[in-house]
C-alpha cells in the first residue's frame, strides 16, 4: 500500500506558502488551455474570443466551484467565515465549478452571438483535462478518500486529516495504520480517459455527430462517475439523507440524454462550424439558421 503521505505546502517564499493544490489547479488550468485551444484552431473558432473568454469563465468556475465546496462542508467554515476567501483553500466542488462557469460561456458567447453548443463541444475535452490534473491537488492536501480498503492502491491519511468517520484512537476506531479508498485519484483517472475518448470522438465521427453531442456526452460520462463514487463518501452534502451529488448527477444525466436525442432529431449531422444560434436560438447568420454547417463546409475564419 501506498504509506507515502504529502505536505499541502510545496514551497515557501518568504512569508508566502505556495500550496500544491493551487500548483495543480494552475496546471491543470493550463492543459485544459491547450486542449480547448486545439479544438478552436481545429474548428475554426476566434482564438481571440477563446483567449479572452478563458480568463471570465476561469474566475466564474472558481467563484462556483469555491462556493459548492463551502456549501458542501458547511461545518468546516460556520465558525470563522474568513476562511471562505483566505488561503490555504481546502477545495472546490466540480459541478459547483462547471456550472458557474457554464454560466459564464452562455452569457459570453451570447454577447458575442456565437454558437453555445459549438463552443461547449470544444470545451468538454478540457474539462476532463482540467479534473485529470486537478484532482491531485487533493491528494496533497490529504482529502477526497473513500472507506478504509486493503487494496494495494490504499493511500494513507494523517489522523490529523480524517474525516468523523475515520478518527483515530482513542477518538474514534480506525487505525492509525488503515489505509483509504483514494476517490481523488478515481476521478483523476476517467478525466484522462474522458478526455482521450472526446478527442476521439471529435476527429473520428465529426460528420456523424450533431453539433452539441460531445458538450452532452462529458456530463454523462461525469455525472455517472460522480453518481457512483458518492457511495464510497461519508462526508457529503445530502438532502432528506440522499448526497446531493447524487441528485444533481441524476438530473444531469436525464436532461442531457434527453437533449441527445432532441438534437439527433432536430440538428442535421455534422459537427459545427462556429457559426450558429446563440444560446436563446437566434441565428448568428443567415447562411446557417440551425448552427449546423459542418466545419469544413464553412467559409474561412468562420
Amino acid at each position: 500500500m501506498i504509506d507515502f503521505t504529502p505536505q499541502s505546502i510545496a514551497l515557501q517564499i518568504g512569508p508566502i506558502p505556495v500550496y500544491w493544490y493551487g500548483i495543480c489547479y494552475a496546471l491543470g488550468l493550463m492543459l485544459a488551455y491547450l486542449v480547448i485551444r486545439h479544438g478552436v484552431r481545429a474548428r475554426g473558432l476566434d482564438e481571440n474570443l477563446f483567449a479572452n473568454g478563458m480568463i471570465i469563465v476561469a474566475i466564474a468556475a472558481l467563484i462556483g466551484g469555491r462556493a459548492y465546496h463551502v456549501i458542501d462542508q458547511w461545518a468546516l467554515y460556520k465558525d470563522d467565515l474568513s476562511r471562505i476567501i483566505l488561503p490555504p483553500y481546502s477545495g472546490l466542488g466540480v459541478y459547483g465549478g462547471i456550472f458557474g462557469g457554464m454560466i459564464a460561456v452562455i452569457v459570453y458567447v451570447r454577447m458575442k452571438h456565437q454558437s453555445f453548443w459549438a463552443w461547449a463541444d470544444v470545451i468538454a475535452p478540457g474539462l476532463f483535462a482540467m479534473e485529470f490534473v486537478a484532482r491531485w491537488g487533493n491528494f496533497f492536501n490529504q482529502e477526497l478518500y473513500g472507506p478504509p480498503t486493503t487494496a494495494p492502491w490504499g493511500i494513507a491519511i494523517e489522523c490529523s486529516h480524517r474525516v468523523a468517520a475515520y478518527l483515530c484512537p482513542p477518538l474514534g476506531s480506525t487505525p492509525a495504520s488503515a489505509h483509504f479508498q483514494p476517490l481523488f485519484l478515481y476521478e483523476s483517472i476517467s478525466g484522462l480517459v474522458g478526455m482521450t475518448a472526446l478527442l476521439w470522438l471529435t476527429n473520428r465521427y465529426a460528420t456523424r455527430l450533431r453539433t452539441g453531442e460531445i458538450a452532452l456526452v462529458f456530463f454523462i460520462w461525469y455525472a455517472i462517475v460522480r453518481f457512483l463514487l458518492e457511495f464510497l463518501r461519508v462526508d457529503n452534502w445530502t438532502f432528506f439523507g440522499i448526497p446531493t451529488a447524487q441528485i444533481i448527477s441524476t438530473a444531469v444525466i436525464a436532461v442531457a440524454a434527453i437533449l441527445v436525442v432532441e438534437r439527433h432529431r432536430r440538428v442535421p449531422p455534422g459537427l459545427s462550424a462556429p457559426s450558429g444560434p446563440d444560446p436563446a436560438g437566434e441565428p448568428a447568420s443567415a447562411d446557417d439558421p440551425d448552427g449546423s454547417i459542418p466545419a469544413e463546409a464553412g467559409a474561412p475564419g468562420r
